[in-house]
């Protein structure tokens, strides 16, 4: 979700998460654009965006830093605040996406 692969910039192909996630990158557009948008506004990233929404949730994300700049970057998102609307906006384009990659045994976060 940090708005890094596209349909145009997909995740390399023959890769678990390319053959996994490549193919519904075009659902994923309309969400990751409006990260990008609100993002703007706080002068934050679209990964930034979605570090913020988990915390607004409730949640402590658990990040895969393999870069220092992931760890700053999810830092920086720990003092963004998202207001309800945004909120409900990001869950709003979430559903109409229809993609679903939770595991068998995650709960829902809704």
């Amino acid at each position: 979700m940090s708005g890094k692969y596209s349909p145009e910039n997909p995740m390399p192909a023959g890769s678990g998460r390319g053959e996994t996630y490549n193919k519904v990158l075009p659902q994923l557009v309309a969400l990751t654009d409006k990260m990008r948008e609100i993002g703007e506004k706080q002068n934050a990233s679209a990964a930034q965006i979605s570090v913020a929404y988990t915390i607004a949730k409730g949640t402590l994300p658990i990040l895969g830093a393999t870069k220092l700049h992931h760890v700053t970057n999810a830092v920086q998102a720990m003092n963004i605040t998202l207001t309800a609307d945004e909120v409900s906006e990001l869950e709003e384009l979430a559903e109409e996406t229809g993609v679903d990659t939770k595991g068998a045994w995650e709960e829902s976060m809704m």
